[in-house]
């Protein structure tokens, strides 16, 4: 009977099928369909049916519903353009000079029926105002049509002139709708067309050849990823682009203060008295928070939620709280508080204040008695196993007394129930089906915080929005799997009477070759697969610091993966890349070999060392330079020496001298020393000034008097792309590990520049790579991780 009755509008079997499965739209739909036939007496055409469903998809209000659906029934809206304030045109195939891939916006009229009623969410609604703002009884002539297509032509005559068929004719459209607000898209259409080939006549074979498209120039990448901003008087550096984005969302988000103009937002007798408190105590200030719950690290996908709640506020210049999520005690430990402001401020970002949700768990407690007051909520003694999954049994204790659930929620509190034999729950269906969510449960577990004053606590669905609303939380942004949860977001709040934020979801962040559930890293480190939570082959926030990514690496990465709603699975590679552009500016050369082959020169020109200038920055030796010692032995790489040479080999060979990097001489080979099993051990060569020798082939770098240090060169922990899919690793991601993952070299060596470096300093050693100074460092032998190689390896892309 429903599909008939929603194909009876236009609506194909498909199409009902798919609205059938959302309970909510088919119930508006419904009464939509049903209240407009009764108005007309006869069937619906297909024009009446459109307007009709989307009147019911993107208003979700039965309140003003019917109010709406009497003026589409009454003939008096008649366009997509006066319900909705925006039409949306495909570009037609006018020629090669229409952008065949875009949908142009021909309008933005926001005050349309459907932002009218979402803006006036009280009764009773003006209609002379509301019939004002949707063009309710408004005639526009052909002769109008005729006189703005005729400006707007006029306008950019010139232009048009030159560029024929080439120019872009929805500008055109769009100018032309501006001038005439309620307008029929088509009619204007039909004119530029006309008025169009009358000025230019028929295409000719020119107008037919595909224009060729412009390119941009490429910007400099210091100038893509930074800009400098001002920001409380002080000027700083931040990645443009990822601002540009969250002061792009402001478009899309609701204003402070007008949460009801969001869709979905749920509105009651209450709802402006409280926005209007809201406002008197936030000023209109932007609010947003970043909720980690404290009983794990953060890993790459939190930087993202980081970027975006902290950046969103300071975008739009406002504050962001870190909030604790502390509401489970068995779970939480003090270094993870730590561990978790740390990175939040290494990421560069400073919370308005840290708060917990256990300091609200006194307020909490009176909310929730004061919902079982209200009916709204009741004691159950239905096991976990029970109620788990999408179809559980409906609670035989639902409708169970206000004042016997008061009675319980107190013998609860007092500990009288033991754990898992009773829990408060709220009376809602959640928009995955999910039926009378949890609100306290029994925890026999003292907290960190409050010790023993509670042995109830509060769950993630019972505590999350209304510690938003005790923080006056303008935008509640979540990862896209809360999206389920925003009904009972907004019921909680509504049920209480108290101020409701908006939710507004967006797609997670993860990341190739890797995992990042807690329980699984805690099984890696178990196995001795990872030392710790910040082994440098993880991908938590700890680890890639420890791994000597800089934290604008990982925000410039965030800022390239966007803020988008769908989930974003990133390569590695791409995080690398975005660390290579970073380190390549802020990390200092220097030298460094990591399997050394002696090297003596038999005629040095001094009888004791000299000193070498090196730059720190060799495309900028403002920067500055730092000396090394340079003395009649050296070091080289193994690998750049070679006894045969093979055709296109460059590096040192007998009869094939190189060059020593910033040293400003030649070395050529004269000896080559063996061991008894044939492995070269040291070269014998002399050396000459480079301005008095014939340029050689290559440069290569070099140590002499250098510190012995340890090196560690990661590679990726997985071997494949997905270690958490059985059909790609069916035997789960312990069995997927590279044995290559991890490759210590203990006996390197560094030239001296480094003696004084710190934990987390960072480098970049000639021709190998970016490396970091790793916190086991101590006095007589430092150790380094390299963080990325200098050129990205082709079989990683």
């Amino acid at each position: 009977e429903a599909v008939e009755l929603f194909t009876s509008i236009g609506l194909s079997e498909a199409k009902a099928r798919e609205t059938l499965r959302n309970g909510a739209l088919s119930a508006l739909l419904r009464q939509a369909v049903l209240q407009a036939r009764s108005a007309l007496g006869s069937a619906l055409d297909k024009a009446t049916g459109t307007l009709l469903y989307n009147a019911a998809a993107r208003l979700r209000d039965p309140k003003h519903l019917g109010f709406l659906v009497g003026y589409i029934a009454g003939r008096q809206i008649l366009t997509d353009l006066q319900l909705n304030g925006t039409v949306w045109h495909r570009d037609p195939p006018f020629g090669s000079g229409w952008e065949e891939r875009a949908l142009l916006l021909t309008s933005a009229l926001s005050s349309a029926a459907l932002e009218y009623l979402r803006s006036h969410p009280l009764e009773p609604l003006d209609t002379v105002d509301f019939e004002r703002a949707c063009g309710v009884g408004v005639c526009v002539t052909p002769e109008q049509i005729e006189e703005a297509v005729e400006a707007v032509i006029s306008k950019h005559r010139a232009e048009l002139l030159v560029e024929r068929y080439h120019f872009n004719m929805g500008l055109l459209m769009g100018e032309a709708r501006s001038r005439l607000r309620w307008a029929d898209g088509k009619t204007i259409k039909n004119e530029v067309d006309l008025q169009v080939l009358h000025l230019l006549g028929p295409k000719t074979e020119a107008d037919l050849e595909k224009k060729p498209k412009a390119t941009k120039a490429r910007p400099a990448p210091a100038e893509k990823q930074k800009a400098a901003v001002v920001e409380n008087g002080e000027v700083g550096t931040e990645t443009q682009s990822l601002l540009e984005q969250l002061r792009g969302e402001a478009l899309k988000f609701h204003k402070p203060g007008e949460n009801y103009k969001t869709e979905g937002y749920v509105v009651t007798p209450n709802t402006m008295a409280l926005l209007k408190q809201h406002l008197a105590i936030t000023g209109g200030q932007v609010r947003t928070r970043f909720p980690p719950e404290p009983n794990g690290i953060l890993h790459i996908g939190h930087a993202k939620a980081i970027n975006f709640n902290f950046g969103y506020a300071k975008a739009n210049s406002g504050v962001c709280f870190l909030r604790y999520d502390d509401t489970n005690p068995e779970k939480e430990e003090e270094k993870y508080f730590t561990a978790i402001r740390e990175m939040v401020e290494w990421l560069g970002y400073q919370p308005y204040a840290v708060t917990h949700a256990s300091d609200y768990f006194d307020q909490l407690y009176i909310w929730a008695l004061e919902l079982i007051r209200r009916g709204q909520a009741y004691v159950c003694h239905q096991k976990v196993e029970e109620i788990k999954g999408h179809n559980p049994p409906p609670s035989p204790w639902r409708d169970r007394p206000v004042e016997e659930s008061l009675l319980l929620f107190e013998d609860m509190r007092k500990g009288k129930f033991g754990e898992g034999e009773a829990t408060l729950r709220m009376k809602l269906v959640m928009e995955d089906g999910k039926m009378d969510p949890i609100a306290y449960r029994v925890k026999f577990t003292p907290h960190h915080r409050t010790g023993d004053k509670w042995c109830i606590y509060p769950t993630y669905d019972y505590t999350h929005c209304l510690c938003d609303s005790i923080e006056h939380i303008t935008h509640s942004l979540c990862t896209k799997e809360f999206q389920a949860r925003r009904s009972s977001y907004f019921w909680l709040c509504n049920a209480l009477d108290v101020y409701c934020p908006v939710q507004w979801e967006y797609g997670r962040l993860n990341l190739l070759y890797t995992v990042v559930s807690k329980r699984k890293i805690i099984r890696l480190v178990e196995t001795g697969a990872v030392r710790d939570w910040d082994d440098p082959r993880l991908f938590t926030l700890t680890a890639l610091r420890r791994r000597g990514f800089p934290p604008e690496a990982i925000n410039n990465f965030c800022a390239r993966v966007g803020v988008t709603v769908a989930q974003a699975t990133m390569e590695p590679h791409l995080l690398e890349a975005c660390a290579r552009e970073v380190l390549n500016e802020q990390a200092p050369r220097a030298m460094a070999v990591l399997e050394p082959l002696k090297v003596t020169i038999t005629n040095f020109p001094a009888p004791k060392a000299l000193e070498v200038l090196v730059p720190n920055f060799p495309a900028d030796e403002s920067r500055g330079f730092h000396k090394v010692p340079f003395k009649s032995t050296v070091y080289i790489e193994e690998t750049d020496f070679r006894e045969d040479v093979d055709k296109g080999y460059k590096r040192l060979a007998p009869g094939q001298p190189v060059g020593l990097r910033h040293a400003g001489y030649v070395i050529a080979v004269q000896n080559v020393i063996k061991d008894a099993s044939g492995r070269v051990i040291e070269l014998e060569v002399t050396c000459t000034k480079s301005d008095t020798s014939e340029k050689p082939k290559a440069f290569i770098h070099w140590v002499s008097e250098p510190l012995v240090c340890e090196v560690r060169l990661y590679e990726r922990l997985f071997l494949h792309k997905n270690p958490e899919d059985p059909s790609e690793v069916p035997g789960g991601f312990l069995s997927d590990l590279n044995p290559d993952s991890l490759r210590v070299v203990h006996n390197a060596m560094v030239d001296s520049s480094v003696l004084s470096a710190q934990p987390f300093d960072k480098f970049q050693f000639e021709r190998l790579g970016y490396f970091s100074v790793d916190p086991d460092s101590k006095e007589g032998k430092m150790v380094f991780n390299r963080t990325v190689t200098l050129k990205e390896d082709p079989g990683k892309a």
